[in-house]
């Protein structure tokens, strides 16, 4: 697996998850508890959370949805956030690497690695030996 070191673009991005789940953070009910932001090759930025419930959906699923809705089909990077996880970092589910491999094959994800250092990964290295 190759790691990448984050840019401050790739801070900030944190930042706008960050902000984003802050504003609608649900603590009682846990229906907004992760956020969620991808960044476009063409800088746009969009954020989102997820919506809990018995058929709920992540908050990159939520994300990507904005993006695609605006009319954005080329991604660069994606990060998903938690005010507790370390570093606030979440690695995506399964059902979200698949999404983002269908979506995006080349998208590069922010999270930790082993060491619980903030690092990017191409998505195909989270989802080894996938089909499209």
């Amino acid at each position: 697996m190759t790691f990448e070191r984050i840019t401050d673009a790739d801070r900030a991005l944190i930042r706008t998850a960050l902000d984003t789940l802050s504003r609608c953070y649900d603590e009682g009910v846990y229906n907004h508890t992760v956020g969620a932001a991808v960044r476009c090759k063409n800088g746009n930025v969009y954020s989102g959370v997820n919506c809990d419930g018995i058929h709920g959906s992540c908050a990159e699923y939520i994300t990507m949805g904005m993006a695609i809705s605006a009319g954005e089909r080329e991604f660069d990077t994606i990060v998903a956030v938690h005010q507790k996880a370390v570093n606030s970092l979440l690695s995506p589910c399964g059902n979200c690497r698949q999404m983002l491999l269908e979506y995006c094959p080349d998208i590069r994800v922010i999270l930790n690695n082993d060491e619980g250092e903030m690092v990017k990964v191409g998505i195909r290295d989270l989802l080894p030996f996938a089909c499209l």
